[in-house]
């Protein structure tokens, strides 16, 4: 047996009753390995519905090894699966769409359905985009969502394909907005709630990050010397019961700069103010680089300047399937109940 063949045994085996509680969840969606902490860095192996999502970044898989541990999964679970493989060894994590390893059957590569606590999910192994369309270490927070918002209004930011709002609406939310700059990851949050057509209906709000929270925090948009700001959606002030702020890494726009290294401090101060007295503000931030205690500081920190300090802050780690062996994950969730 290899060495990438015993980790794999390893981390099922570590599995075992995570996934037997997931499937009694009606949950088929999950991490199966996590390369980084389980013997194989720059290597996943994700598990969307009937698709198996094989992912490289670091070097190649090569073919004999990626069958392999095809084989080793299926027979683990007990079931066939559509098998996908993505290298994204090359630069900037871009997928080598060339397929010279392994050319997905084209069944993996169609419209398919992934379930998370009972809600569908649209899965692609491919699309437009390099990630996959539901981010998996995010199920814990989806699932908290999902048990904390009866009868209350949710503000989703950088909503992504809207799996936060989709959870919001299936507890029972008296109202759900997402809020994203791109059309195209709206979309498939519309196909998520049509997938689900039983929930209330979604809002969705296409719109740069910037001038839609201070919109809602009231609060002014800075204009640009001798140039004219870019059209954006006019939105009136307004403050939510629950509000999630997922923000990437870094990007840039006409309005502003989005950098969770240097600067959270510009992306939480209107959430905070578009916070309802009594409301939960959930921040994350997915940097491996920014520590826990340092991160929570300067959040509380900033919620005091802004007039809104916390009177009770949490920690919600990341789901099981995503182990971290120095207790540090890269994802780091704090609940502020302000």
């Amino acid at each position: 047996m290899s060495s990438l063949e015993q980790a794999l045994r390893a981390a099922y085996l570590k599995r075992e009753a995570l996934l037997c509680e997931l499937h009694r969840q009606a949950t088929d969606c999950y991490r199966l390995f996590h390369g980084s902490q389980e013997g194989a860095p720059g290597l996943t192996v994700d598990r969307y519905g009937q698709l198996l999502q094989v992912q490289s970044f670091h070097q190649t898989l090569e073919r004999e090894a990626l069958l392999a541990l095809y084989e080793q999964t299926c027979t683990n679970l007990g079931t066939r699966l559509l098998l996908a493989y993505n290298d994204r060894s090359q630069g900037n994590s871009r997928i080598d769409r060339s397929d010279p390893i392994y050319r997905a059957d084209p069944a993996a590569l169609d419209d398919l359905i992934g379930q998370e606590g009972g809600l569908n999910y649209r899965v692609r192994a491919r699309h437009s985009g390099q990630d996959p369309l539901l981010f998996l270490d995010l199920r814990n927070v989806r699932g908290w969502i999902k048990a904390n918002s009866a009868g209350k209004s949710v503000l989703n930011l950088f909503a992504y394909t809207c799996g936060v709002g989709l959870s919001a609406a299936a507890g029972g939310a008296r109202e759900v907005c997402n809020l994203d700059f791109a059309e195209s990851n709206l979309a498939v949050g519309r196909e998520n709630s049509a997938l689900n057509p039983e929930l209330v209906p979604m809002q969705f709000i296409q719109s740069d990050y910037f001038p839609a929270i201070r919109q809602l925090a009231d609060m002014p948009i800075p204009q640009r010397r001798g140039r004219p700001l870019p059209d954006y959606p006019r939105l009136s002030p307004k403050q939510f019961d629950l509000v999630l702020l997922d923000p990437p890494a870094w990007s840039k726009s006409a309005f502003g700069t989005v950098d969770l290294l240097r600067d959270y401090q510009s992306l939480l101060k209107p959430a905070l103010l578009a916070t309802a007295e009594n409301g939960v503000l959930i921040c994350c931030n997915n940097l491996a680089k920014v520590d826990l205690d340092d991160w929570r500081g300067q959040v509380l920190r900033c919620a005091t300047k802004a007039g809104r300090p916390v009177r009770d802050c949490q920690v919600l780690p990341p789901a099981a399937d995503f182990p971290s062996m120095d207790k540090k994950p890269p994802l780091k969730v704090l609940m502020l109940q302000l």
